[in-house]
């Protein structure tokens, strides 16, 4: 998922990522997850950080 705004903000995408899995029969295999930085928190606004989020999942 690309989530957009401040690292706090995080969660919440997350549990969007979680509805989406259940909605669409996908279990979640791990609770271990990726992040990764598309903007330069040095250079960039809060409210314009990108993050890729990524955990894996499977299909039953």
């Amino acid at each position: 998922m690309m989530h957009m705004g401040s690292f706090d903000d995080e969660p919440e995408s997350f549990l969007r990522m979680e509805a989406f899995c259940t909605e669409h029969r996908y279990i979640r295999s791990s609770k271990i997850h990726r992040e990764i930085y598309l903007s330069d928190p040095r250079k960039t606004e809060p409210s314009k950080m990108k993050t890729v989020l990524r955990f894996p999942v499977n299909k039953p």
